[in-house]
């Protein structure tokens, strides 16, 4: 019985476990956070001499991590187009009394 219920519970499709894309999209976002952060905190030590200015670059590397997480995330959910999907007619548009 309880072999029954394993295989039951392994049959269901990837896209319809939330809890991986969880996982996936928190261990996305916890590492580009880190490893960005680190990458703008070196940039700044290289780049600037103020503190201030280091510290904007190492808050800047966070941020381009989050955000690239999270519009990754948003694309495994199904969330984020990608594209614009407007599409440009060929014909040009006439005005009214125009003939």
């Amino acid at each position: 019985m309880a072999e029954e219920n394993k295989q039951e519970q392994s049959v269901v499709p990837s896209e319809y476990n939330l809890d991986a894309k969880w996982d996936a999209c928190l261990d996305l976002g916890v590492r580009r956070f880190t490893y960005l952060s680190l990458i703008g905190g070196f940039a700044g030590l290289l780049l600037f001499r103020s503190p201030v200015t280091r510290w904007a670059s190492t808050s800047f590397g966070a941020g381009a991590g989050l955000g690239s997480a999270y519009t990754e995330c948003s694309q495994k959910f199904g969330g984020y187009p990608g594209k614009s999907t407007a599409s440009i007619s060929e014909t040009p548009i006439t005005k009214v009394g125009e003939d």
